[in-house]
């Protein structure tokens, strides 16, 4: 059973040790300028109907060699893939080409 006293220690002990926390928490963040390099590339999405669709909208933010290397998936994957890049990540890609996209990607064949 909790006595008065015991809860009134317990309580003590709370309180003097939150302006130590306090004092921690005061300290500013500082942030630095971090330099990232970005792999560059000039490949191209195969010829195919699609590609254009492909090259105007997914090369915004991926290398062609990323996507083509990706293991085969299905029209239901891609698709949600593609929704995903258009609804979570807020990708600029025109409603009219994710049709387009996805067919594409679906009749793609994974190169090494």
């Amino acid at each position: 059973m909790v006595t008065c006293r015991t809860a009134f220690l317990l309580a003590a002990l709370a309180l003097a040790s939150a302006p130590t926390f306090a004092a921690e928490a005061a300290e500013p963040m500082r942030f630095t300028s971090q330099q990232v390099e970005l792999p560059t590339s000039d490949r191209f999405f195969p010829e195919g109907p699609g590609a254009e669709a492909a090259n105007n909208n997914c090369l915004a933010c991926h290398s062609a060699g990323m996507v083509l290397t990706q293991p085969k998936l299905s029209k239901a994957q891609w698709t949600e893939t593609v929704n995903k890049m258009v609804h979570v990540y807020k990708a600029p890609i025109d409603e009219a080409d994710v049709k387009a996209i996805v067919d594409y990607l679906t009749a793609m064949k994974p190169q090494p």
